[in-house]
């Protein structure tokens, strides 16, 4: 029912790539409370603008924080598991200020607990994170808070 669910929102925020796929098996549905962090660099240009640096985020299982989200991406459990994502498709939130809603494979995985199971992490129900406005100092960080829906799925068997 997830996996429906899923690609349903995906599908009515934009056309494909779709985020979550019909073979798509829920291992775990979290919560996410963050930021996505910012620095000031030179861009290709040679002019100042924000370019993204990390995600910090506590994924929560109702009021249970079980998961800690951090550069790589990587997402690591309260159990020890722990897996590191690359972005396999991504599409725009339906609002501007929204960061995208992505779909990650997992490229390496640690631990044997609940996240050895996933083969792709789903962001998606997302509402802030977007870095907007100029920079004037080279090096300044900004922390723009988000939320965001995260699944971790896995290829049916």
């Amino acid at each position: 029912m997830l996996a429906l669910t899923l690609v349903a929102s995906a599908a009515a925020a934009q056309t494909a790539p779709p985020i979550g796929a019909p073979g798509d098996v829920p291992v775990l549905t979290t919560t996410a409370t963050g930021v996505q962090v910012y620095e000031c660099k030179a861009g290709p240009a040679g002019s100042l603008e924000w370019a993204f640096k990390e995600p910090r985020a506590d994924l929560f299982v109702g009021r249970e924080k079980v998961i800690r989200h951090f550069a790589g991406p990587s997402w690591e459990h309260s159990d020890g598991s722990r897996i590191v994502g690359k972005v396999s498709a991504k599409q725009d939130a339906p609002a501007a200020a929204d960061i995208p809603w992505l779909r990650l494979a997992v490229a390496s995985r640690a631990g044997s607990g609940v996240l050895s199971e996933a083969t792709a992490v789903l962001r998606i129900d997302t509402h802030g994170g977007v870095k907007s406005g100029a920079c004037d100092q080279a090096g300044a960080v900004s922390e723009v808070p988000y939320t965001a829906t995260y699944a971790f799925v896995r290829a049916a068997k």
